[in-house]
C-alpha cells in the first residue's frame, strides 16, 4: 500500500469512527458492530472497508462527550459513579467491582452501572435483593475468556432511581480472572469500593485496574 492509500484508509477509519461514535450515542448501546455496519453503510463503504476497532470507536466517542456534551456528561458520569458505590456497599458481601463505561468515564444518560459480583449461586443474590425489597428481572450474558473461551453467566438487573444496575453474577474464582473486554480485547478492568472512590474524590480519570 502507497503513502498515499495509506493516508486514505487511515482517513476513512477515523470517519468511521467518529460516525460510529455519534451513532452509538443516539442509539443508547454499546453494540460496536452494529455501530460500524451502520456508518459503513452511511458513508457508502461496502463491509470490506477498513474497519475501525473497538477502541478507535471508543476513543472517538470520549472525545466527542469531551467537544459537545462536556458539562453534562460530566454530571452525568458524576452520578453513575456515585450510584455505582451506593450499590457496591450494599452488595458488599458479594465482592463487587465497577466495570464498564462507568469506570472508564464514557457513559452516557442511557448507560447503565455495571457490576460483577461473585457468588456460586444466582439464588443467593436474588434472596438478598429479595430480603431487602429490591425488585430485579433475570437474563444471561455471554462473556469471552482468553483461549477463546465463551461462557453464559446469569444477569440480575434492578433499579436505583432512574439508574439501571445491572449485576453479571460470576463464581467466587472469577475474581482471579477476568473476562475479556468487548473494547480491546483484553481482561476487563475493574474496580473494588475503594478505587471507585477514590475516583470519585480525585474526579479524574483512574488506571485501569485489571484482573480481581
Amino acid at each position: 500500500m502507497g503513502r498515499r492509500q495509506a493516508s486514505q484508509s487511515s482517513r476513512q477509519r477515523q470517519a468511521l469512527a467518529q460516525l460510529a461514535a455519534r451513532i452509538l450515542l443516539e442509539a443508547g448501546n454499546r453494540d460496536y458492530a452494529a455501530a460500524k455496519r451502520k456508518a459503513a453503510e452511511k458513508l457508502g463503504l461496502g463491509l470490506r472497508a477498513s474497519l475501525p476497532a473497538n477502541a478507535e470507536i471508543e476513543a472517538a466517542l470520549a472525545e466527542y462527550q469531551r467537544l459537545f456534551h462536556g458539562d453534562a456528561q460530566a454530571q452525568r458520569l458524576d452520578q453513575l459513579r456515585h450510584e455505582a458505590l451506593q450499590a457496591m456497599r450494599l452488595l458488599e458481601a458479594f465482592s463487587p467491582r465497577l466495570v464498564g463505561a462507568v469506570l472508564r468515564g464514557t457513559a452516557d444518560a442511557n448507560s447503565p452501572v455495571h457490576l460483577h459480583v461473585f457468588a456460586d449461586h444466582a439464588e443467593t443474590l436474588l434472596m438478598f435483593l429479595m430480603d431487602q425489597h429490591i425488585p430485579c428481572e433475570q437474563d444471561q450474558r455471554q462473556l469471552r475468556y482468553g483461549g477463546g473461551r465463551e461462557v453464559s453467566v446469569p444477569v440480575v438487573r434492578f433499579h436505583a432511581g432512574d439508574v439501571r444496575i445491572e449485576l453479571t453474577v460470576l463464581p467466587f474464582d472469577g475474581l482471579r480472572e477476568a473476562p475479556l473486554s468487548p473494547v480491546d480485547g483484553r481482561p476487563m478492568a475493574r474496580a473494588d469500593s475503594q478505587a471507585v472512590q477514590a475516583l470519585i474524590d480525585s474526579q479524574v480519570e483512574l488506571p485501569p485496574v485489571t484482573g480481581g
